[in-house]
């Protein structure tokens, strides 16, 4: 089941990061029991737990101070070696697997039921006969309804073990009788790609969230895709992509680089040095390709981009990348809980570090260089970018590329003011706009029966009594009075972007978004331009 929140964009620019790491490569020649030996300073930690345990005045939750100290010893460390605890790494692990068992719907908590805005497509719901609209009141016979159900409630009664059966019985508009349904859990999966459609005749686009497990599989199923479709360039939008798997960032590489040319290097704290070069299984050597980067692309979407801009490979547009460059290896704590800790370095081709300066752990202004860049008009003025000289790198082409502090783009392109207005981004993490259009469709789903995907992205316009609607609806539930006249225009395109991707898909929404996105323009331009500025 996708938890509701996949309808409430997250605040990125502060949680890249703290977000997912990038991993897999390194060989530990530890065991655990070597790691965890018993030494002075272990023991005099445990002496203290043990002490408090038995002769502090008071009952102490000694598990809470353990995670404590090892958070403290972590935020001394660098800014990305991060505590899991036993309650999150579940969700955590889920996330980077690419998949969870459960029924397969997206909801939305309406009016103390559990309202379904979506099922997923092909999922054990869909297939059964659930849709949008319909609100689950009980499952295997107990209620799940009311203002006292949590999220976590639903949660626990509609996931479980794979292939176990959940029964739920369900109230339909129109239904003079509650609906049964028996479902088995199965694998549902959290896409990685987001949308995957093409621009032009010619030029095929594809936006990744992270990199999980299962997202390389996702990738090259688009990609043939779009192949199939005539896709001669591609746009890759790494665009607020946070990174993941290092090894899922590297076999996306390796479909645009010849053999043998080298993705990345890795060097840990003994000097050892391991080299990931490009493999004879490329399908898009021969493609023209845009990376799409701005300054919450970080961690694996920076490997992607550092690896073709240093071997002269395509064009990279848009912002400074936000500049990690540290790899992570997870490792079990023996509680159910983890540490995800910083085991090397990692350099693109021409030998750069992208990692951007960072001293004593998890400080402020590491996680502050987002309003830097804001101040300093960087977002706008790529003549602001500030670079380090004595960083200077040259690709075997001749041109001139920067470490210490992201990956600097080819093509320059300013923020988009749709994406940094402070009141429309403020709707956007509320969820409002979903949340309003789940409610609008809920009224008479079927004034859209019959619009086609086709016409309802080219033809379908919002109303002014849809936006007065919605202007209505946001200073009820925020106890203010905003009003949209300054930026009507975008209102009405998230407006009908959500109701794209409640009737249809994400790929929808995201096909919405994107006719006015500034940064797609310029890559479309460029795509037409004369190949010899490619080879500039």
């Amino acid at each position: 089941m996708a938890a509701k929140t996949k309808y409430v964009p997250l605040i990125i620019g502060v949680a890249i990061a703290a977000g997912i790491f990038i991993g897999g490569k390194m060989n530990f020649t530890d065991t655990s029991d070597n790691l965890f030996t018993t030494n002075s300073k272990k023991d005099k930690l445990n002496r203290l737990i043990d002490y408090i345990d038995y002769e502090y005045v008071d009952d102490v939750n000694t598990d809470s101070i353990v995670d404590v100290t090892v958070n403290g010893i972590l935020d001394n460390l660098d800014p990305h070696s991060t505590y899991i605890s036993k309650e999150d790494l579940q969700a955590v692990t889920e996330n980077m697997k690419g998949d969870f068992v459960g029924i397969g719907i997206n909801f939305y908590p309406y009016k103390d039921t559990i309202a379904v805005i979506r099922p997923t497509e092909g999922g054990p719901s869909e297939r059964a006969g659930i849709i949008s609209g319909d609100r689950i009141l009980m499952a295997d016979n107990d209620t799940i309804y009311g203002k006292r159900i949590t999220n976590d409630i639903i949660t626990d009664k509609l996931k479980g073990d794979r292939n176990t059966r959940v029964k739920l019985t369900v109230y339909r508009k129109g239904e003079d009788e509650f609906l049964e349904f028996n479902l088995k859990r199965e694998d549902i999966p959290i896409k990685s790609v987001d949308a995957a459609y093409m621009l032009t005749e010619d030029l095929g686009y594809i936006k990744m969230n992270r990199f999980a497990e299962s997202s390389y599989k996702e990738f090259k199923d688009a990609l043939d895709e779009l192949k199939d479709l005539g896709a001669k360039q591609l746009a890759l939008d790494l665009r607020n992509n946070p990174g993941g798997f290092l090894g899922v960032a590297e076999q996306i590489a390796d479909e645009f680089l010849e053999d043998d040319k080298l993705i990345l290097f890795t060097k840990n704290k003994r000097g050892d040095i391991e080299k990931t070069f490009a493999t004879r299984r490329g399908d898009f050597e021969k493609g023209e390709i845009y990376i799409l980067i701005n300054e919450n692309s970080a961690s694996a979407s920076e490997v992607i981009a550092g690896a073709l801009q240093d071997n002269d490979k395509g064009i990279i547009v848009g912002r400074r990348s936000y500049g990690k460059g540290l790899v992570q290896r997870e490792m079990a704590l023996g509680d159910g809980s983890a540490v995800r800790l910083t085991v090397s370095r990692y350099y693109t081709p021409t030998g750069r570090s992208i990692q951007k300066p960072y001293t004593n752990g998890n400080n402020r202004k590491y996680y502050n260089d987002y309003y830097k860049r804001l101040r300093t008009g960087e977002l706008v003025d790529e003549e602001s970018i500030e670079v380090d000289d004595s960083l200077k790198f040259t690709t075997p082409n001749g041109k001139v590329v920067y470490g210490g502090g992201g990956i600097i783009p080819d093509v320059f392109v300013p923020v988009d003011g749709l994406f940094e207005n402070e009141t429309i981004n403020y709707l956007r993490r509320r969820g409002h706009f979903g949340y309003f259009v789940f409610e609008e469709l809920d009224k008479d789903r079927s004034i859209y029966e019959n619009v086609s995907r086709f016409d309802f992205i080219d033809n379908f316009e919002v109303s002014d009594d849809i936006v007065v609607r919605f202007q209505d609806y946001i200073n009820r539930r925020e106890n203010s009075n905003i009003t949209f006249v300054a930026y009507n225009d975008e209102i009405r395109r998230l407006i009908k972007a959500n109701l794209a991707r409640q009737l249809f898909d994400d790929n929808a929404y995201e096909e919405i978004i994107n006719k006015e996105d500034i940064m797609i323009e310029e890559v479309i331009l460029l795509s037409q331009e004369l190949p010899d500025f490619r080879q500039n």
